[in-house]
């Protein structure tokens, strides 16, 4: 949905600091927070609509910006520089320097925009903002756009490192901010540096990382810059309707099905069979499938303080011969994923799984992803569209691309648009391809309320 008319007139970018003294402070990070691959800004767009003129918030930006400046006495290393040193590890000098914050306006009315939902990313960007390096110490880990539209409704587009929190961190953060916002003196949760309780050794062993495997897939339309970005809807009754057919697919253990199977086990499955095909590997080749998933539950040794804001993550892997993955009943793709899962409730492994992240942080592995290996991250559940800053919860939520060519194979499943009551119990599938591989993966997400004979 192109908009050539789409104006955003935008003020100049201002530093929104600390309203009292801070903590002058050089910080250090976990062994999950240090992985490079996750040392990139996350651009996402959270929409809120106008409702009655009482509950509007009558300048959004102005009472965003003041409660920021207060939420930084708090989340004080948000305020400061962020850099990688030559050991490879990075740390974040607190000194106050504030958050980039950039107040705009739209004569335009959201709806008008549909809400942002099926936007385009030309129009999306305007939305959000980067900041460039402006010191030797390092560069903003956060900035910040509000947009006011004519209709009273506004967007937050917000710029986070990853290296500085997760996607439930960055919710919390959020939230936090919502809190000041309406009134309160102090957010609900106060948050919890403490990053050395995930600080661990290296692995001692040698480690192969799946990714390194040389027995992988290739794709004819790998390596290439040429990639686009497309969502797609998954309706809840398509999800439903796939559960109940793998129910009566399984005549030993339907009843364990019927109790325990996840949308996400179902979408995950859906999701790498497809882009299996779209991408046309070869058969003889292995495929990864990577879930990356919470690890807050599971430590218990010690447990992570409520208010922690590091990340708390681990990347969990299904393997499959291309020939399987394409060839067998669809159940055993899912059951393959169920079983991987399963290490996540294993402290041991998720002890191991940092230990290897650090080990990587290390050696600095070199990823050139073929198209074998399909990683994705489910936001459906971080709380981040229940987030109210007095005029009511986010109505939608927009990803940007991570980076100038985000990840090839890279998944994030995404809450709908709250205004589309067809997608009520259904997700949203965010992901990037090579250009020529995304009319084959369209057909494949389409098929999905077309037919159902992919379940064999």
């Amino acid at each position: 949905m192109e908009n050539p008319t789409f104006l955003v007139n935008k003020k100049d970018i201002f530093l929104v600091k600390p309203s009292e003294p801070t903590p002058s402070v050089v910080l250090s990070f976990s062994s999950i927070d240090n992985d490079y691959k996750i040392e990139l800004l996350v651009h996402t767009i959270h929409v809120y609509k106008a409702n009655d003129q009482e509950s509007n918030l009558q300048d959004p930006s102005c009472l965003i910006k003041d409660a920021l400046s207060r939420v930084l006495v708090y989340y004080y290393p948000m305020a400061g520089k962020l850099k990688r040193h030559i050991d490879g590890k990075l740390r974040i000098t607190c000194n106050a320097d504030g958050v980039p914050f950039l107040e705009a306006i739209s004569s335009c009315t959201l709806s008008s925009l549909n809400y942002l939902e099926g936007i385009d990313l030309q129009t999306a960007k305007e939305l959000v903002f980067n900041y460039p390096n402006q010191s030797e110490l390092g560069y903003h880990p956060l900035v910040m756009q509000v947009t006011k539209f004519s209709c009273g409704g506004f967007t937050i587009g917000m710029g986070l490192c990853h290296s500085m929190c997760d996607g439930m961190s960055a919710s919390q953060f959020l939230r936090a901010l919502a809190d000041l916002v309406k009134g309160k003196n102090e957010p609900l949760i106060k948050p919890v540096w403490n990053r050395e309780l995930l600080v661990v050794e290296p692995c001692e062993e040698p480690i192969q990382l799946p990714f390194q495997k040389p027995t992988l897939a290739n794709s004819p339309y790998l390596p290439t810059t040429d990639l686009v970005h497309e969502s797609f809807n998954l309706r809840g009754e398509s999800i439903k309707k796939i559960r109940l057919s793998l129910i009566e697919k399984d005549d030993d253990d339907g009843s364990i099905l019927r109790k325990n199977i996840t949308s996400l086990e179902i979408i995950s499955a859906y999701i790498w069979r497809s882009m299996y095909r779209a991408l046309e590997l070869n058969s003889d080749g292995d495929t990864i499938f990577s879930i990356i998933t919470g690890i807050r539950h599971i430590l218990r040794n010690p447990p992570l303080p409520q208010g922690y804001y590091g990340n708390s993550i681990i990347v969990v892997n299904s393997e499959m011969s291309g020939k399987k993955l394409n060839e067998d009943p669809f159940l055993e793709v899912v059951k393959a994923i169920r079983e991987s899962k399963k290490n996540a409730s294993d402290p041991k492994y998720v002890w191991k799984a940092i230990s290897i992240s650090e080990s990587m942080i290390r050696s600095k592995p070199v990823f050139k992803n073929n198209g074998a290996c399909v990683f994705l991250t489910d936001w459906r559940h971080l709380g981040l569209m229940e987030v109210d800053f007095g005029s009511g919860e986010a109505i939608n939520l927009i990803v940007l691309p991570w980076s100038s060519s985000f990840y090839v194979g890279m998944c994030l499943l995404l809450p709908t648009c709250k205004l589309n009551a067809k997608m009520k119990g259904g997700t949203r599938v965010y992901l990037t391809l090579p250009r020529a591989a995304m009319p084959k993966m369209k057909e494949e997400m389409d098929a999905i309320d077309e037919q159902m004979d992919f379940i064999k």
